[in-house]
């Protein structure tokens, strides 16, 4: 499995990356949500709620590289969220890891993650995420794939069957907040508790 595999549509990329497992050390966390960004007007994926959607500028720049890179961002001045870079080299864009079940390291996430009342809950929001395998600022711009990374992902093979895929509007932002690019693995007692933002225009309703 290379990083070519995610040099596609964010989207595209979203789906494929459900299933896999992200590695740091001895903790493995199989992904079971994920959210898709496209980038800044210039690019084939114009998306006003990614960080690229202005362009690039020293936060977003990995997300303007090559594919199948780390992106580390600080929410709220208290997560660390994980993301991985998709899309052809110059084309920003990124999917984040919403969510997750550990498969490897246990008592190493408990540790990291003393305030999860069940395993179910160690990686099961973005910031859970990140803090379960132990994943700082950084590790910004670490290559995924390459062979002495400290931080691996494994891309299942074959890919996850639509049909076992749910998908619906993304959480958290103001832009662009029903665009449906959260994508779930419909089965997983790990996947997060949909949050529209407050920020973000009210849903329109029928009569």
């Amino acid at each position: 499995m290379c990083a070519e595999e995610l040099a596609v549509h964010p989207v595209a990329a979203a789906r494929r990356l459900l299933g896999s497992t992200l590695w740091s050390g001895t903790v493995g966390v199989r992904i079971v949500e994920v959210e898709a960004y496209g980038g800044d007007p210039a690019g084939p994926w114009p998306d006003p709620a990614a960080h690229s959607g202005r362009g690039r500028t020293p936060r977003s720049s990995v997300m303007f590289g090559p594919p199948g890179v780390l992106y580390v961002y600080f929410s709220y001045g208290m997560h660390t969220c994980v993301n991985v870079t998709c899309g052809p080299d110059g084309a920003a864009s990124a999917v984040l890891l919403r969510a997750g079940e550990v498969i490897a390291g246990h008592e190493t996430a408990r540790a990291r993650r003393p305030a999860a009342r069940t395993d179910v809950g160690l990686a099961r929001g973005p910031g859970n995420f990140g803090s379960a395998l132990g994943i700082t600022l950084d590790d910004y711009g670490t290559p995924l794939f390459a062979p002495d990374s400290h931080i691996r992902l494994d891309l299942i093979a074959p890919p996850v069957e639509p049909v076992a895929i749910s998908a619906g509007p993304r959480v958290g932002v103001r832009l662009e907040a029903d665009r449906p690019w959260r994508f779930w693995l419909t089965d997983s007692p790990a996947v997060s508790v949909y949050r529209r933002s407050p920020r973000a225009p009210q849903e329109e309703t029928s009569a």
